[in-house]
């Protein structure tokens, strides 16, 4: 499958959660593991441009420390999606915050260009 597909069915997916509860878990586990993916990809194989190269050591520090940051927290969503599928109907609430504070990440992956080396 290829990726575009199969981020469109994540997304698909998030807004599927924020309508129906049962779908929660699912959408955190997967949303979680694509956000660390992507992340993982990233620093591995695209060096740093625009406005982190030619500025010293510091935005270098910054590009991979955001990078690093992003992991944490997919590898983090995801094992909160296997927590609030322990007991959806109490820990639905965390787990929707948590789906709203992903959306942060996601963009700054985006943004550092992480999805066009996935294809």
């Amino acid at each position: 499958m290829e990726f575009t597909a199969m981020l469109l069915k994540v997304v698909a997916m998030i807004s599927e959660a924020c309508r129906n509860v049962d779908k929660l878990p699912a959408a955190l586990i997967t949303g979680g593991i694509v956000q660390a993916a992507a992340a993982l990809a990233l620093a591995i194989f695209q060096s740093p441009a625009g406005i982190f190269v030619g500025h010293g050591e510091v935005p270098l520090y910054l590009y991979y420390g955001i990078l690093v940051a992003v992991i944490v927290f997919g590898l983090v969503e995801a094992s909160a999606g296997f927590y609030v599928s322990g007991d959806l109907t109490q820990r639905h609430a965390i787990g929707m915050v948590i789906l709203w504070i992903s959306v942060l990440p996601i963009v700054l992956v985006a943004g550092l260009g992480g999805f066009v080396i996935l294809k």
